[in-house]
């Protein structure tokens, strides 16, 4: 007869894969709105080009925003098209 053993939890609930994770854009001195605003609508999933812009707003004034968060899988996906695109990116950060 066989018998399962449940190892314990080494991770917390919201280490790991699981959790929310932080897409954030960084300022810098080459893209233009136009780019940051047109990349992140054609990146992440829901934004308009208008919301694109908000964000832009945001990254300009306030020298970075979080454009996503989600699980760790979706964010390095975002995270490395953003970055190909040229956007200056932060380290992912987990919420």
């Amino acid at each position: 007869m066989s018998q399962t053993v449940e190892l314990p939890r080494v991770a917390g609930p919201n280490e790991g894969l699981g959790g929310r994770w932080k897409v954030i854009v960084r300022n810098d001195s080459h893209n233009t709105f136009d780019h940051v605003a047109t990349t992140l609508a054609r990146v992440i999933p829901g934004v308009t080009l208008e919301q694109g812009y908000a964000f832009a707003d945001r990254i300009h004034n306030g020298g970075l925003a979080i454009v996503w968060s989600g699980h760790r899988e979706a964010a390095e996906h975002y995270w490395e098209m953003l970055r190909a695109a040229g956007l200056t990116m932060a380290p992912l950060e987990q919420s």
